[in-house]
């Protein structure tokens, strides 16, 4: 899974190699003698929306350029490895990248992006929900363009919630469904696995409460602090500890991801689950084809991420895609054109109810179309608007991984422990004395 949070499971192969297929036949087609410039747009997997859109706004250039697309791989940290590698190589055929924003201070500290135009950055971002705003800049600067956002939130059987007395018109908080769960016998789905999804779920956690996990996001390697070991540090770790020491996220919680959360979620265990839209469609096309109950969609609601204090509102995770341009990009104007082509509110919307990934515009969501197939669409753009960055430095993947492996396996997390432990451990591989 990817860590923008992405819906690429609801047709799987299929769209990936449609994707693949399409883009060699684009390629094939820019014969000898063509002068048009060609624009390359690296895409991370899909269902093939990103194409069918390269091949949109090359029919609306009229001529003034082609877009041809490249397959990224499926997970983000390969995607960011590759990006890096030939950004460094000074790679000159990047001209169009979709970004994980987690990904982004990196590739501009080091100055592989392009700068965004004055007049492009006003005209993309004029009404960009502020979670996907805060994942497109670094330094207080737009480096990329928002493109698609997404975020988390909490889905609940609707009959656990009701026999467990909650109302889920109101806000609900980490200990209240926890409390539910054990209550009714029943499993959460969360994601335990030691992947991308811990720190997806820890920085939530963290931020939910008026915190970020860094101190100072421009701090040098050298100066870098990290805000694990702290109140809202050990908050964080006594949710995650206690759903492990209870066991409920399920026996497998350790494999745990997206997907297997999903499936958990949609058994007669489940209870509540915080993952990305995409499980809306699945649960659906899942429920018409007969592999699950056909009248398990009734029984699903939607609210907001749940709050870790009932006081303080949530800060649900951000994920999604922003697009750069690569700094040696032979065609830096022709690809910041065709990125506004792109990332039109009306393309957004067309994105959304075909591949299922939200628009990072709010007046995308007033197609009609995305309320049809997503009546969830105003908690999710609700939650965009508060949704808060996973840390934003250069050293991301550092962090990352630290995290990934301090707060995994869930069962043994301890509060009184595991931030402190984090913390150092952060900031000995930033310094040069321990390896991850």
């Amino acid at each position: 899974m990817t860590t923008t949070g992405g819906a690429k499971r609801r047709r799987g192969h299929i769209g990936i190699g449609a994707v693949a297929m399409t883009a060699a036949l684009l390629l094939t087609s820019c014969g000898e003698g063509d002068d048009t410039p060609v624009l390359t747009w690296y895409i991370n997997p899909d269902d093939g929306g990103q194409q069918a859109l390269a091949e949109k706004c090359t029919e609306e250039a009229d001529g003034a350029y082609r877009i041809q697309t490249s397959l990224l791989p499926n997970d983000a940290p390969s995607q960011r490895e590759q990006l890096a590698r030939r950004l460094a190589a000074g790679d000159s055929s990047l001209d169009i990248m979709s970004l994980d924003p987690p990904f982004i201070p990196e590739l501009a500290e080091a100055g592989f992006l392009a700068p965004v135009p004055d007049d492009v950055a006003e005209r993309t971002t004029q009404d960009t929900l502020e979670g996907a705003l805060a994942g497109a800049t670094w330094n207080d600067e737009l480096v990329t363009v928002p493109f698609w956002a997404n975020t988390q939130i909490l889905w609940y059987r609707k009959s656990v919630a009701e026999e467990a007395g909650l109302d889920m018109s109101q806000p609900v908080t980490w200990e209240e469904v926890i409390d539910a769960a054990i209550e009714q016998d029943k499993y959460l789905g969360v994601q335990g696995i030691r992947a991308e999804s811990m720190t997806v779920w820890v920085n939530a956690l963290i931020e939910s409460q008026g915190e970020s996990v860094i101190v100072d996001p421009a701090a040098s390697a050298e100066e870098l602090e990290t805000n694990l070991d702290s109140e809202a540090g050990r908050n964080a770790a006594e949710i995650l500890g206690r759903i492990g020491s209870e066991g409920l996220g399920g026996p497998g919680i350790a494999s745990m991801d997206e997907n297997q959360s999903m499936l958990l979620f949609q058994r007669d265990s489940g209870s509540f689950m915080v993952n990305w839209p995409f499980v809306w469609a699945a649960t659906n096309a899942a429920a018409e084809e007969g592999s699950l109950d056909s009248s398990l969609p009734e029984d699903i609601g939607w609210a907001p991420y749940p709050r870790v204090d009932e006081d303080s509102p949530a800060a649900a995770p951000l994920g999604g895609i922003n697009l750069g341009v690569g700094a040696e990009s032979e065609h830096p104007d022709l690809a910041f054109q065709a990125i506004e082509c792109i990332v039109t509110p009306e393309n957004q919307a067309e994105y959304f109810v075909t591949n299922g990934n939200p628009p990072s515009s709010a007046s995308a969501f007033e197609d009609p179309r995305i309320e049809e197939d997503y009546p969830m669409a105003d908690t999710i753009r609700e939650a965009l608007d508060g949704a808060a960055p996973r840390p934003q430095t250069p050293f991301y993947n550092e962090i990352s991984e630290v995290i990934q492996e301090s707060f995994t396996p869930v069962s043994g997390v301890d509060p009184d422990s595991t931030p402190a432990e984090a913390d150092r451990y952060i900031t000995d591989v930033l310094r040069g004395e321990r390896l991850l």
